[in-house]
């Protein structure tokens, strides 16, 4: 029987264990993504419990043991532990009774197989006792950690209209954990039901792309995903994979940390109006329709062999994010290794701020109003043609 070595979440987690564990032994066990990831040899971020206790055993067996409780998913039997500062999530086993493909009405049971069921993948159904001995009641769990490969639990179609967006977690776990081609029958799947997606909260649909192209090769992912038609069917417009797959090649070589964001922009690159469309209708954060749009609709000189002096101006005017964006996607788009130097400027360079103000302006006689504002562009452009130099006495002599 495989177990899990002894590791500090384990350790730390065994204590909400032991007080479920008071009202009935051997009623929880961690389960999903923890025992998936310490299989896998992959960080531990979140732990989640499952057990036959009900949500108000739950509650009462941890508030005995000093925990605070937090009822965060209680429609779906899910309790939020607070112990020792950090949080854990308690479910209750429980079986589908009836799902719409975006939510499902459940009910409770005892039955750790029947609650293995209705989970996504089968490397996602293993649970794990206090001690760390691995349960496989799908019986192909531990076999797909083995194989990295990602397999639905039971018939494909019927996990995926259970939840949609179950398409996007396919391709997104085949990206961070999968070493082989697709599941054929899960990839078949997918791309048959693709149309589903249509009835998921674009934040979820933006939610799972991002987490997708944080995995470090996510090419072979997406080109399963534009294989079936899953890609066309959330971005229309996309240009394809090219522009993206030079990226991740210079990512590679350069040792670049991937970049979602600048991945998801090399999907659309050149094409403002698209961006704009698409950033609106994710509902991303103003913070990250910024980081897209700025690069696709700005028009600042850029080029490979740009002097240090107007890569500076260039940072000034539109900022640094802008200016390296663009730089890497023209970098990646060309082969020019001279971009580097670009990006090497405007990562170093700090803005400065211009020496002068209205209050400067005003005491050297210029009349309140718009004379003002006319006469700080004018110095701002002869301060950045100075490439920042001129103080603020030089500038208030060239009035």
């Amino acid at each position: 029987m495989a177990r899990l070595a002894n590791q500090p979440w384990l350790i730390a987690a065994r204590r909400v264990i032991d007080a479920l564990e008071t009202v009935r032994p051997g009623c929880a066990r961690f389960v999903g993504g923890c025992v998936r990831n310490a299989l896998l040899g992959q960080p531990v971020a979140d732990v989640d419990i499952a057990t036959q206790l009900t949500p108000d055993l739950v509650e009462k067996a941890c508030r005995n043991a000093g925990m605070s409780v937090h009822p965060t998913g209680i429609e779906h039997g899910t309790l939020t532990v607070v112990c020792d500062g950090l949080p854990y999530e308690i479910t209750t086993l429980r079986r589908d009774v009836e799902t719409d493909g975006r939510r499902a009405t459940v009910s409770f049971t005892h039955d750790w197989a029947e609650d293995a069921e209705r989970r996504d993948f089968r490397m996602n159904a293993l649970y794990a006792d206090s001690d760390g001995e691995i349960h496989d009641p799908t019986g192909g769990g531990l076999d797909d950690i083995a194989a990295r490969r990602i397999v639905f639990v039971g018939d494909a179609e019927t996990r995926i209209r259970e939840d949609y967006l179950r398409i996007l977690r396919f391709f997104r776990f085949q990206a961070w954990y999968g070493n082989a081609a697709p599941d054929p029958a899960g990839l078949a799947a997918c791309g048959k039901l693709r149309a589903g997606l249509a009835g998921i909260s674009v934040e979820r649909i933006w939610m799972e792309m991002k987490k997708l192209l944080a995995a470090p090769q996510p090419l072979s992912s997406l080109e399963a995903m534009e294989h079936v038609g899953v890609l066309d069917q959330l971005f229309v417009d996309a240009k394809g994979l090219g522009l993206l797959a030079k990226l991740v090649g210079l990512e590679r070589k350069r040792g670049f940390a991937p970049d979602p964001m600048l991945r998801f922009l090399a999907l659309f690159w050149k094409d403002a109006a698209t961006v704009r469309e698409v950033t609106n209708h994710l509902k991303m954060s103003n913070e990250e329709r910024n980081r897209l749009n700025w690069p696709t609709e700005d028009e600042t000189p850029l080029w490979d062999a740009v002097t240090d002096a107007e890569v500076r101006a260039a940072v000034y005017r539109v900022g640094a994010q802008t200016v390296i964006d663009r730089a890497t996607l023209e970098w990646a788009s060309s082969g020019v290794d001279d971009w580097a130097g670009v990006i090497a400027v405007a990562r170093a360079w700090e803005r400065p701020t211009l020496p002068v103000d209205g209050a400067d302006l005003l005491a050297r006689g210029i009349a309140e109003g718009p004379a003002i504002g006319a006469a700080i562009r004018k110095l701002e452009t002869v301060w950045i043609e100075s490439d920042f130099t001129l103080g603020k006495d030089e500038l208030l002599a060239r009035l």
